[in-house]
């Protein structure tokens, strides 16, 4: 498969996996089913350097998480603004068809769950032959119930390896499911496709004319940021909003579909994530400090504090350090709904939890009052916030673990476990870990106004401005 690029999307919110997933921190990037994140999942299912597509505001999370599993990406694009899948794939195809435009693409999202990933592999390589072909190929999952969640897919006439596909179904209501199921003529919709570099621009072309151009406008007015690489942001929102089904795949007359058994899902809800997670006896799902009594198949996680269940049965229990979700679980899909109505009351839960994430490390907000906040920092070996300075508070700093590096002021100097110092209003002054072990302080604000935003920066390692 030396032709084949992984290119990964990560730029979903998975907001029905609220508030274990939130837009700043979604369901990618975080630890759902094992020891890795789904985006680091996805990201090792190939021996191969992929191109990743994410957001501005997790360009930094994304960058760390290949860091820890030893994937060093082709390239990291970075997005001024979600566009939908379409455009986002077409700027990564042009990428590669500037070098090759024979190149096949690998489209996958990087929220979704893959079990077997030798299934995966064969069902990829099976698919080679095909857009080496001139198909645009997608993989369809034979499915295992009347799942009403999921587009689905109607095969045609067969082809080497697969099928032509005769057309996508958007998500049909429960009877024609169980029609769907029975006729074994349809797969599940996955969102993954190998594609032909050249040939899905050229589909493009055809069937959302303009896409292209204002991809190409973004990619030639972009930049170099550190190790990323930067859309035109202003090329880039003149884009229009279109997914890759809708814009070629349900349009175009050369699409194949290769069916697949992979153990897959999208991890879409707390059902799903129930139904792929390890279960008790009972059938419960537990992660984290909870105890339970009498209660039979929920999923039940906690976070931070301790979670008691007592006689419950098919809920979903997720508590957070700031939010506590309660839910009927055959009722998960409409956790959405209550994202769109924090949002509505302007609640930061909607989109932030506690603890913000930085290039350095991150933080986390404790305590929070009139005049006054509380934070622990934790600051990753060998990193520097910026040189800054703050108009309206005071900060205190003490080490609780690790060796802290201070400038303050005109002076530099070190802190150890159980130190601390003081850095008034209005002084320039910068934290740097110089050891081989994280740094963490507890970090105690104070004056008139303690928002993030009260940050001038005056030097970055990382290429940021004033807040």
């Amino acid at each position: 498969m030396t032709k084949v690029v992984p290119v990964i999307l990560s730029g979903g919110a998975g907001t029905r996996l609220w508030p274990l997933s939130r837009e700043l921190m979604p369901k990618q990037l975080l630890k759902l089913t094992g020891e890795r994140t789904l985006l680091q999942e996805t990201a090792q299912r190939l021996d191969l350097a992929p191109v990743v597509v994410c957001n501005h505001e997790h360009r930094f999370v994304v960058a760390e998480q290949l860091r820890e599993v030893d994937i060093e990406a082709r390239a990291v694009v970075i997005e001024p603004m979600g566009r939908n899948t379409a455009p986002a794939a077409a700027v990564a195809a042009l990428m590669l068809a500037a070098d090759d435009p024979g190149a096949l693409m690998l489209l996958m999202p990087s929220d979704h769950l893959i079990a077997d990933v030798p299934a995966f592999r064969r069902a990829v390589e099976a698919a080679v032959p095909l857009a080496e072909a001139g198909r645009l190929v997608t993989f369809g999952i034979r499915p295992t119930g009347p799942n009403t969640g999921y587009g689905y897919i109607k095969a045609g006439a067969p082809l080497p390896g697969g099928n032509a596909v005769e057309r996508f179904v958007e998500k049909p209501d429960l009877a024609t499911a169980q029609a769907y199921l029975e006729s074994g003529e349809y797969t599940w919709n996955s969102g993954i496709f190998l594609l032909p570099a050249g040939m899905f621009l050229a589909e493009l072309e055809t069937h959302a004319p303009g896409m292209v151009a204002g991809c190409r406008a973004a990619l030639d007015r972009g930049r170099g940021d550190l190790f990323f690489f930067r859309l035109d942001d202003e090329a880039f929102a003149g884009i229009e909003s279109r997914s890759i089904d809708y814009a070629v795949m349900e349009r175009s007359d050369k699409v194949a579909v290769v069916p697949v058994e992979m153990g897959w899902s999208d991890i879409g809800s707390f059902s799903a994530l129930w139904q792929e997670s390890p279960r008790d006896s009972a059938g419960n799902v537990v992660r984290g400090d909870v105890l339970v009594l009498d209660s039979a198949d929920c999923y039940l996680r906690s976070q931070d504090h301790l979670v008691a269940v007592v006689g419950c049965r098919d809920l979903v229990v997720v508590a957070t350090d700031d939010a506590v979700l309660v839910a009927d679980k055959s009722r998960d899909q409409e956790v959405k709904a209550v994202v769109e109505a924090l949002k509505r009351g302007g609640r930061p839960e909607a989109t932030q939890g506690s603890r913000g994430w930085r290039p350095w490390g991150w933080f986390q907000t404790i305590e929070q009052g009139e005049r006054f906040k509380v934070k622990h920092i934790h600051v990753d070996p060998g990193a520097k916030l910026s040189l800054q300075k703050h108009w309206h508070r005071s900060e205190h700093w003490v080490v609780v673990k690790g060796t802290a590096m201070v400038t303050c002021g005109d002076r530099s100097f070190v802190l150890r476990e159980n130190e601390s110092t003081f850095i008034p209003a209005g002084t320039p002054h910068r934290l740097e870990n110089p050891g081989k072990v994280p740094l963490r302080l507890i970090e105690v604000q104070s004056g008139e106004y303690v928002g993030e935003d009260d940050i001038v920066r005056l030097e970055d390692a990382y290429g940021r401005g004033a807040e």
